[in-house]
């Protein structure tokens, strides 16, 4: 009896200090891909959630760090198919899952519930996916370009600009997009900032990254797009300021022409009714 209690105590307290992983079938579409295979076993995509979410709750109340990681099929396959692995193996599925946590979009389970922790997850890969897409442009100069510096130089510039942009916006709650169309695609980078009376903007350090890049990647090629900024405070209307890009420059839009902006279906082009609440204002100069 003293064995077993000498030896499970500091397994148990050593099992705290190793990391847990989990990957996770986001949508019905991907979980149906898996099922082809036979050895993944599961046949209710909600049912499947609902073990997943049992499955996390044990591991946070054993007192480790767990991350979730979003496990897409089709990257399986290549992944599979590079390696040379057998796809149909719970092994190939953990080594892939372990991989995936390195190097993709992933998110560390602090105890949220199934309906919170999909969105998250899933705006962590959509945030990922753009951060390489914006990050590979930046490598490829356009014509004329000098390559890897131009790319360094216009994402130095697209900092200085959310600086200024932050320091100007004042306190507040502050929610930013900048829509850039590069390359074939639109890229779209959120972020959401706080901003005390005194003192700097505090932001995620990986969604300041993702809008600079993103904003650096229509600096270098010389795109339109534009960015428009949100401003929440207490016992006020919500502000609306807006800017388009302009030969590396965030000019100011006229109040008439952030209205037009903001109440316009980016897909259709229709108008859309002015939102209750929200006052519409010139960008201001970031120069």
């Amino acid at each position: 009896m003293s064995y077993t209690r000498s030896t499970t105590t500091p397994r148990r307290a050593l099992r705290r200090e190793v990391p847990s992983t989990v990957g996770l079938l986001a949508d019905e579409e991907d979980f149906a891909a898996m099922r082809r295979y036979r050895t993944f076993t599961f046949q209710d995509h909600a049912r499947y959630l609902r073990q997943v979410e049992g499955l996390l709750k044990a591991l946070a109340a054993q007192g480790g760090h767990t991350t979730v990681a979003l496990f897409d099929p089709e990257e399986y396959a290549e992944y599979c198919a590079g390696a040379g692995l057998d796809p149909d193996s719970p092994a190939t599925r953990s080594r892939f899952t372990a991989e995936v946590a390195a190097t993709g979009a992933r998110v560390t389970y602090t105890g949220q519930p199934m309906d919170n922790l999909l969105p998250q997850l899933i705006g962590t890969a959509v945030r990922h996916a753009t951060w390489q897409y914006a990050t590979t442009l930046l490598a490829v100069p356009p014509p004329g370009g000098t390559g890897e510096d131009a790319g360094r130089t216009a994402f130095d510039r697209a900092s200085q600009l959310l600086r200024r942009l932050l320091d100007a916006a004042g306190p507040g709650s502050h929610h930013l997009v900048c829509s850039i169309p590069v390359a074939g695609q639109r890229l779209t980078a959120v972020l959401r900032a706080e901003r005390p009376t005194t003192g700097p903007a505090r932001l995620d350090s990986s969604e300041g990254a993702a809008f600079a890049i993103v904003l650096a990647a229509g600096i270098l090629h010389s795109s339109p797009g534009g960015v428009v900024l949100r401003t929440t405070t207490p016992a006020a209307p919500d502000r609306v300021h807006g800017w388009c890009l302009d030969h590396g420059r965030l000019r100011p839009l006229t109040e008439a022409q952030v209205f037009d902006a903001y109440c316009t279906d980016a897909d259709t082009g229709e108008p859309l009714p002015p939102e209750p609440g929200v006052t519409y204002r010139a960008g201001f100069d970031l120069d």
